[in-house]
């Protein structure tokens, strides 16, 4: 598989069936990206459904890492409200960041699955950490200027592909 591509593409966080495609995929721990992977950025709230799949992923004994470049105290925040470890200012996608957030709840290479909206930062930084990577789209269109233009970029990469998951990715694919 290619630095750039992801290793499963979803239409949403929520999408990602925590028996079938983590824990029956050999995944105990995942590193989760916020912003408009988790965090909506239209609404800067964590919809239901996102939630609710948090909670499945916590009882099927999974241990989750945030791992985020944003470094405001809203990151640090919501870590705390859903009790979840975080490594921020990360600098994806520079492996240093993955291998700090998989050591911080004791996961490996192979065990570690990052879960990120972004090719460019949580993709890439995934692979060159030697780990694997699920695409998801984000949550809402809006987000910060440079990342809408390096989204521009990235459909380029993924525009023949159709998420996997209930609703289309009309963020990515429009």
């Amino acid at each position: 598989m290619s630095l750039i591509q992801p290793d499963r593409y979803f239409s949403r966080t929520s999408a990602i069936n925590v028996e079938w495609d983590i824990v029956g995929k050999g995944f105990t721990h995942v590193l989760l990206d916020i912003d408009n992977t988790i965090l909506s950025r239209a609404d800067h709230q964590v919809p239901a459904d996102v939630r609710q799949w948090l909670a499945r992923v916590r009882a099927a004994g999974v241990k989750m890492c945030f791992l985020s470049n944003n470094f405001h105290g809203n990151v640090f925040d919501l870590a705390r409200e859903l009790d979840l470890p975080i490594v921020a200012k990360a600098l994806k996608p520079l492996p240093h960041g993955f291998v700090m957030a998989r050591n911080k709840i004791g996961g490996t290479r192979k065990n570690t699955l990052m879960i990120g909206d972004q090719l460019s930062t949580d993709v890439v930084g995934a692979h060159l950490a030697g780990m694997k990577a699920y695409l998801v789209c984000p949550l809402a269109e809006e987000d910060l200027k440079h990342t809408m233009f390096v989204r521009s970029i990235e459909r380029a990469f993924i525009s023949d592909k159709e998420p996997e998951g209930a609703s289309a990715c009309e963020t990515l694919h429009s």
